[in-house]
């Protein structure tokens, strides 16, 4: 008799749990305090264990030094060679073969930071973690934290670049979850006061911290699940804080071809086949246009939706192209069930996206483009 003949030979199968490592994108231009950042986490106890990932322009950039910290206070070290040299050329085999490589000594590290050049943008960076399937069971996306230079940031806000880009400061900024203003102590409280304004005005959900040195605790920037369903109680307290519910059409229209925040909720539901049509045209066609014939350009979007026959709430996210839908709690019995929407982008005009999406949820089936 074989061994699979006999029924009393087979082990119980037991389900087998991986614990996922958090990655974090470290984004900010040159000079903002990245390296001051991460050289502070790597040689002070914090009793974390964090691999950290250099990838700046400079000499021998070809090679990327991977560091780590163990509870004991011992250093792993660890050379990744790129073919490329760097993450922000966005070539995706080179990036997530890195990891792979990183994960090899997995048992070591508790944390991913990822230092991105002053010049990238973290847009497509961020896609190599977020929704790359052959990294998905191992390895997720924790957030996007940007450092800002508080003295020079407004100067590098407002340069402008050739075929009327968005500039990199911006884009950081647009797409960050945390933001850290840093060097502090070289400007005055009313000009620190001036810069933090500017940059909420970019974006207005990220929290912002103030620092000297680039000196936090680490854990600051640790933990932030900002693409995974928990961030749902961020989205509802940044959504309140706006005055959202409002009439939107006793409102003057408001369009910003510089890069702003725009928040509304609407009590309802939609169906997903128009979802999908109303965030396919906002996304990847980027039909939509404003009242000046200005497409809307979206860098961040984030979203808690009530979607018709489904029980529970839907969180959408999105970076620039890239967007992912995630079932999440159960909606209650005779609870109010709304749709709250925060984009960031440029050319944005609140009307105009109020409109589009009322129009979504109202057709039986997809609306045409507008």
């Amino acid at each position: 008799m074989s061994f699979l003949d006999d029924e009393s030979e087979v082990p119980d199968l037991v389900e087998a749990t991986f614990q996922r490592i958090p990655v974090t994108i470290i984004t900010g231009q040159l000079g903002s305090g990245k390296t001051t950042l991460l050289n502070h986490i790597l040689t002070e106890q914090h009793n974390k264990r964090i691999a950290v990932i250099l990838n700046e322009f400079g000499e021998g950039s070809a090679i990327e030094k991977s560091m780590a910290i163990g509870q004991q206070g011992e250093l792993y070290e660890e050379w990744l060679e790129l073919r490329n040299g760097c993450l922000c050329c966005s070539v995706k085999d080179n990036g997530i073969k890195a990891i792979e490589n990183l994960m090899t000594k997995k048992g070591k590290f508790d944390y991913i930071l990822l230092e991105t050049t002053g010049l990238a943008d973290p847009a497509p960076i961020a896609s190599i973690f977020w929704l790359d399937e052959e990294l998905g069971s191992d390895i997720y996306l924790d957030g996007i934290v940007t450092l800002v230079d508080a003295k020079y940031c407004l100067e590098q806000l407002a340069e402008e670049k050739q075929d009327d880009l968005i500039n990199e400061t911006v884009r950081q900024i647009a797409t960050a979850d945390l933001i850290l203003l840093n060097k502090i102590d070289l400007v005055d409280a009313e000009y620190l006061s001036s810069v933090e304004n500017q940059i909420r005005s970019v974006n207005s959900m990220a929290e912002i911290v103030q620092t000297e040195k680039s000196r936090l605790d680490p854990g600051r920037i640790l933990d932030l699940r900002a693409f995974d369903a928990s961030s749902i109680e961020r989205i509802h307290t940044f959504c309140k804080s706006q005055g959202l519910g409002v009439d939107f059409s006793s409102q003057k229209h408001h369009i910003d071809n510089s890069v702003t925040t725009v928040t509304f909720e609407v009590n309802g539901d939609i169906s997903q086949k128009n979802l999908d049509f109303f965030l396919q045209n906002l996304l990847w066609e980027k039909n939509v246009t404003n009242s000046s014939g200005a497409r809307l350009e979206l860098l961040r979007l984030k979203g808690v939706l009530s979607v018709i026959d489904c029980p529970r709430r839907v969180i959408v996210q999105a970076v620039r192209e890239l967007m992912d839908q995630e079932q999440t709690t159960d909606w209650s019995d005779g609870e109010q069930r709304s749709c709250r929407l925060v984009f960031i982008g440029r050319n944005l005009e609140r009307d105009v996206l109020y409109r589009c999406f009322i129009e979504a949820m109202t057709s039986p089936s997809p609306p045409a483009t507008s």
